[in-house]
């Protein structure tokens, strides 16, 4: 179904979420807007959204160590000191420290990607799809959904949770913010693996044979 932005400008107008999540809801809604504002309202992005102007500096910085090779530092922030200090929050940003070590993102969000990596990316896509023959009416569909598998793969927000892969890092944040009644920010994040960016020796397996048996 096509959803017009009008449709869409009205279903932000009354709840607040995002471009992207009203069309979703839109979409599955088929064109309703009072279903697609119980499909946000259930998924919490109404109430969500409505909270995201408000200022979140509390919060907490942790630390996940995976087997003594990968470590991750994570920030996530809340409105104030009261959450922070709950058993909730704690595990909530436990558990997007574990998210950052096994998936390994570069960024929190998609508008943290800079314009000039993502015309880059989306140039090589275009020559890829080009390159395989596939039809001109449909390269266009087919590069835009291969930009969405990207922004999964280099995005927090946009990877699919690693303990409950049914929902994305940024249903969960709605999930607690709409639960903590607070805005909450993953604000930022650093990863990193031993002998990461190290010029690793490489010699051929004959010749180390050879060495240990004293050819």
């Amino acid at each position: 179904m096509n959803i017009s932005a009008s449709l869409v400008k009205e279903l932000r107008e009354k709840t607040g979420a995002g471009v992207l999540d009203c069309k979703n809801a839109l979409t599955k809604a088929d064109g309703n807007i009072d279903k697609a504002v119980d499909l946000l309202r259930e998924k919490g992005l109404a109430s969500a959204a409505k909270k995201a102007n408000r200022i979140a500096s509390e919060g907490l910085v942790d630390a996940y160590i995976h087997g003594g090779r990968i470590g991750v530092i994570v920030e996530v922030n809340s409105e104030t000191d009261f959450v922070a200090k709950t058993d909730e929050f704690k595990q909530f940003v436990k558990d997007i420290a574990m998210q950052v070590a096994a998936s390994n993102p570069q960024y929190v969000s998609r508008e943290d990607v800079p314009e000039a990596e993502i015309a880059h990316e989306r140039e090589v896509q275009i020559h890829k799809v080009i390159n395989e023959g596939k039809p001109e009416h449909i390269a266009q569909k087919i590069v835009d959904g291969r930009m969405e598998k990207y922004f999964e793969e280099i995005c927090l927000l946009e990877q699919n949770f690693i303990k409950d892969p049914s929902i994305k890092v940024k249903d969960l944040l709605n999930e607690k913010i709409a639960k903590i009644g607070e805005n909450l920010k993953i604000r930022r994040f650093a990863r990193f693996e031993v002998g990461e960016g190290i010029e690793k020796r490489e010699e051929n397996f004959a010749d180390e044979v050879a060495k240990q048996m004293n050819i």
